[in-house]
């Protein structure tokens, strides 16, 4: 959130033309870029200066993937990765819960990766080449949704570099059909496709076909559906348990009750609140380093822009887990 003060700009009262005070000759670029005297805010998650959103000083690397190819509901994920953007501005950067200034962790968001037309395998091969980049040079990556059929890409390059990684899937769909509509790369064959490179641990489940459930109890992922039949600090340990030691998080907003966020393609009732998944996540990244992560199928002009607000805050403390100095090492 860029600090504008609360001074007045005092710009010369002559009305002279010289416009050197409000625009600096750019060293690295040798172009006139505006700075000097007016404030502008940088498009970039967070709003943040160079000094804090430089890819050389960033941590984190955020990219925003504006996908929907395979939406079969209600499409506009690809306005999300956007719409979380422009509303990040409105965040504080300090975070009481956390005390932690997450601007501190310096974040880098890339320019929108342009979608692949020839279908939602070479758009997952997209993502997995795009995240592979950042990760050699050693940063964290997230991705902003966009469907959830990118999750796959992005858990393909972490896998390469955690030989142990496991994925925690928060979703309210099962996400586990071989095949749909035509393609196994869709947004309902994510939690499949990754199935099949590593250890899966599903939560949130609110909606499943029967073939789902077959395969979940036939190849025994760890699946906890939504509400929990006992207690949450029960169901939040057992979830842990089902983790390896490197953790990649990857969150459907369905998984969140539609009164909380109704900006999704798949609205399932009976979800999550916001606490709730807060402390589900807050007690992985305690008990599990926490890599990556992906936040999908934000559908901004499906509902209000409070749920863009939320997906926002939601992106912040992932961030945060992934990269804050509390994180697990």
């Amino acid at each position: 959130m860029p600090d504008t003060g609360s001074e007045t700009e005092k710009l010369d009262p002559s009305g002279a033309s010289d416009l050197d005070s409000v625009i600096d000759l750019s060293a690295s670029t040798g172009s006139r870029e505006p700075a000097g005297a007016l404030p502008w805010v940088p498009r970039n998650f967070l709003a943040l200066e160079e000094d804090q959103s430089s890819l050389e000083q960033a941590q984190v690397v955020l990219i925003p993937v504006p996908y929907d190819g395979t939406t079969s509901f209600r499409s506009g994920t690809r306005d999300g990765p956007a719409s979380i953007i422009d509303a990040s501005s409105a965040l504080e950067d300090y975070d009481f819960e956390l005390d932690l200034d997450v601007s501190q962790i310096g974040i880098h968001t890339t320019s929108l990766l342009e979608p692949h037309m020839g279908g939602p395998e070479a758009m997952k091969d997209r993502v997995l080449q795009a995240v592979r980049a950042y990760l050699s040079m050693g940063k964290a990556v997230g991705i902003l949704g966009g469907e959830h059929s990118l999750t796959a890409g992005s858990v393909q390059a972490y896998h390469e570099i955690y030989p142990d990684l496991s994925v925690l899937y928060l979703d309210a769909h099962a996400d586990l059909r071989d095949e749909y509509m035509g393609t196994r790369w869709g947004h309902a064959s994510g939690a499949r496709r990754i199935h099949q490179d590593c250890p899966l641990v599903l939560a949130g489940v609110r909606s499943l076909s029967y073939e789902e459930s077959a395969y979940i109890k036939s190849q025994k992922i760890p699946f906890f559906p939504w509400p929990p039949s006992g207690a949450e600090d029960d169901y939040l340990a057992a979830m842990i348990d089902g983790l390896g030691p490197n953790v990649y998080i990857s969150v459907d907003l369905d998984v969140l009750d539609p009164a909380l966020m109704p900006s999704v393609g798949t609205p399932e009732p009976g979800g999550m609140d916001w606490h709730q998944i807060m402390k589900i996540l807050s007690g992985v990244a305690r008990s599990r380093r926490v890599v990556g992560f992906d936040v999908c199928e934000l559908s901004p002009n499906a509902g209000p822009v409070a749920s863009s607000y939320t997906a926002a805050k939601l992106v912040y403390k992932l961030v945060a887990f992934v990269a804050g100095p509390g994180r697990t090492p």
